[in-house]
């Protein structure tokens, strides 16, 4: 009887926990975020469960918040820019969480979409593979060095080009060599000695080097008070070791979309552009990261669709619901497509896959099948505001894919 008693009452103690958990006033306090980011002028609704209340505190106001009695909404509106601080209270009396409300200047940026060539030489040389040289094996495997190393310096000259690298090899005449390498954000010195191929009568080091890397992809947007710009929405990563290419010196230059390849289930498509022949250069490339590739422009793009550009709209504006791309899919040029953000995920910190995009547009589905390979950067637009960009697509469905904040390209390209 006491055992039976003892369970019923666990039982009923582990549901008041579980009803708790799911009650409206612990759902909001579980989603209320700890910072609210906005540009001046921009809003976002919170819904607040019935007993709770979010009012300014004392001090310079840079949001206001009004709530609806009857929808239970609370409407944050960043009437200046500056940081403020709303506080969650219980029944307006006891004092919960408080929420920091960062406001920003209104910011006008240039959309992209136009297609664009990238043309990247690497800062040192990047190990693609290792293979033996007769019975000798490789002299670069024993010594250390591994697919996915950057060779920085052979002797201590510092390694620019894989000619110049094959050339130090050949001259070292099967001597010890002292070799700096970058590995996992690391550098460390090994020493690799060559060996005599047989097979050629050259001098080699048993590995398969990479200096350089082109393709094209879609610039997001530029900045038309500095010229700066930012594409991609991800990293140039070695097709091999799927390595993030350090960057020596790297150019973005204007390209044609030449032919499609239509994306389909478990086959991603891919724009085929031609640049290299024209070579009509644009800008630079100064930074290639997780989250896209960045630089400076020397010709400013002609945007057609929004040529005085557009507000910033930040990630915490940003909700599912119908949006539009702007990409270079064929030769009539930058057109303009809808789509459906069907989840928005939350991020306080940089992060790529901020949310999920559906393309809704029956003439993209046509040409291409969804998102392909070449439309990565494309940028997106909600509410008359600069979003982000699309980065990736499903590889299961075409029709959909992940786009990035616009927040966290702004932070990498220093606005």
């Amino acid at each position: 009887m006491q055992s039976n008693r003892r369970k019923a009452l666990g039982i009923v103690l582990a549901l008041m926990v579980a009803l708790s958990y799911f009650s409206p006033l612990q759902v909001t306090l579980r989603s209320l975020p700890d910072t609210i980011a906005l540009v001046e002028g921009q809003s976002r609704t919170l819904t607040l469960a019935s007993q709770l209340y979010l009012e300014d505190e004392q001090g310079p106001i840079a949001a206001s918040s009004s709530q609806d009695e009857t929808l239970r909404e609370t409407v944050i509106t960043g009437s200046a820019s500056g940081t403020s601080q709303l506080t969650l209270s219980l029944l307006g009396i006891l004092p919960l969480r408080r929420v920091e409300v960062q406001v920003s200047p209104e910011k006008v940026l240039i959309p992209g979409g136009m297609t664009i060539g990238v043309a990247m030489r690497t800062d040192g040389v990047l190990v693609v593979g290792t293979g033996d040289i007769g019975s000798a094996g490789s002299p670069a495997a024993l010594c250390g060095i591994r697919a996915g190393d950057v060779l920085r310096r052979v002797d201590g000259v510092t390694i620019e080009s894989a000619s110049q690298l094959s050339e130090l090899i050949t001259a070292s005449g099967a001597r010890p060599l002292s070799v700096e390498v970058s590995r996992d954000g690391g550098v460390f010195t090994t020493t690799m000695t060559p060996v005599l191929d047989p097979s050629t009568g050259t001098v080699r080091m048993g590995a398969w080097v990479r200096d350089s890397t082109a393709g094209i992809g879609t610039m997001s947007f530029y900045d038309p008070e500095t010229s700066r710009y930012a594409a991609l929405g991800h990293a140039i990563t070695d097709g091999d070791t799927g390595e993030i290419l350090t960057v020596s010196e790297g150019q973005i230059l204007k390209a044609d979309v030449v032919a499609v390849q239509k994306g389909q289930e478990g086959t991603p498509g891919e724009l085929k552009g031609s640049f290299l022949r024209e070579r009509r250069l644009l800008g630079d490339i100064r930074q290639n990261g997780t989250l896209g590739i960045y630089g400076s422009l020397t010709e400013l793009p002609a945007q057609t669709l929004y040529p005085e550009g557009l507000p910033v709209g930040l990630r915490d504006t940003v909700h599912p619901g119908p949006a539009t791309i702007l990409s270079t899919v064929d030769e009539t040029g930058l057109q303009a497509f809808s789509i459906e953000i069907t989840r928005v995920n939350p991020q306080s910190a940089p992060a790529p896959k901020s949310m999920v995009l559906h393309v809704t547009d029956e003439r993209l589905l046509e040409t291409t099948g969804g998102i392909v390979q070449g439309m990565s950067g494309s940028p997106i637009i909600q509410d008359g505001h600069l979003i982000g960009a699309v980065t990736h697509v499903f590889v299961s469905d075409p029709a959909q894919g992940y786009g990035l904040y616009i927040d966290w390209m702004l932070d990498a390209l220093g606005t």
